[in-house]
């Protein structure tokens, strides 16, 4: 009996792989649920099997994929370690992310990052910004950051900058191999540090 469900669940898994592939290649609103169906080489109508509709897919994909990311990042804050290398950790795994799973953050920014429905996402697509604003507020009473940075503006900033070299990669405006990536992240980090930290 316990095949059936882990047989379903790869089945589920192969047709976000397959979706993830077609709107990064295609865009959302270019894709047809046969195009998704055809990319997983199932019949048209399994999709709907798993899913009412196309939206009800790139839902899927957003949340499986962001809420991943999410226990990444908060992971860093359960550790002990200083404030600037809590936010070292954080920027390494987002950026990363291009590096291994480019369809993915190809989907996220073009789908969600830029979309009109932006203002019902705000609370979830925050939460990074939530968990720097903490690291930064620690690293302010450890008297590891300067006391006159505001942690949340200095959180938005720091984030905002990770979006801006991920939108930056997914729309060919800077080069994206591995070593380029590397070199973003310190550039990053040497930039948010110089003005986070105590002189």
């Amino acid at each position: 009996m316990a095949v059936k469900p882990a047989a379903a669940e790869e089945k589920r898994r192969q047709l976000l792989e397959a979706a993830v592939r077609v709107f990064a290649r295609k865009g959302f609103h270019a894709s047809r649920v046969g195009d998704i169906a055809e990319e997983a080489g199932v019949a048209h109508g399994l999709l709907y099997h798993y899913f009412e509709s196309k939206d009800q897919v790139l839902e899927a994909v957003f949340h499986e994929n962001w809420s991943v990311l999410l226990a990444r990042i908060a992971s860093v804050e359960e550790t002990d370690e200083p404030a600037a290398d809590q936010l070292r950790h954080i920027a390494a795994i987002v950026l990363r992310t291009w590096l291994h799973l480019p369809d993915v953050v190809r989907v996220v920014i073009r789908e969600f990052g830029r979309s009109p429905e932006l203002a019902g996402r705000i609370g979830e697509l925050a939460q990074p910004i939530d968990v720097i604003e903490r690291v930064i507020a620690r690293g302010i009473e450890r008297g590891e950051f300067r006391r006159d940075v505001d942690p949340r503006v200095a959180a938005t900033v720091v984030y905002g900058s990770i979006d801006e070299l991920l939108t930056a990669w997914v729309l060919g405006r800077l080069p994206a191999e591995e070593e380029d990536v590397a070199a973003a992240e310190q550039t990053l980090l040497e930039v948010s540090l110089l003005g986070l930290q105590q002189p």
